[in-house]
């Protein structure tokens, strides 16, 4: 039987340039949001936080609150 990945969280590990999948998924959840994204949308993570972004605005605020 194949196995889908729709609607399970992947589990990342955020580097500099990219990220490594742990678990797959099909979306991360934002660590100030808590909005879901999904994987090909991803663009904002911090690796030292590893935590994933859903937007500009949230990386900035969570920038801001370290």
């Amino acid at each position: 039987m194949l196995m889908s990945n729709s609607s399970r969280q992947a589990r990342l590990h955020y580097l500099s340039g990219g990220f490594r999948v742990l678990s797959p998924g099909d979306h991360v959840v934002c660590a100030r949001t808590g909005e879901k994204i999904p994987l090909e949308e991803l663009h904002y993570w911090s690796a030292e936080r590893q935590e994933a972004y859903a937007s500009a605005q949230a990386a900035t605020a969570a920038m801001r609150t370290a």
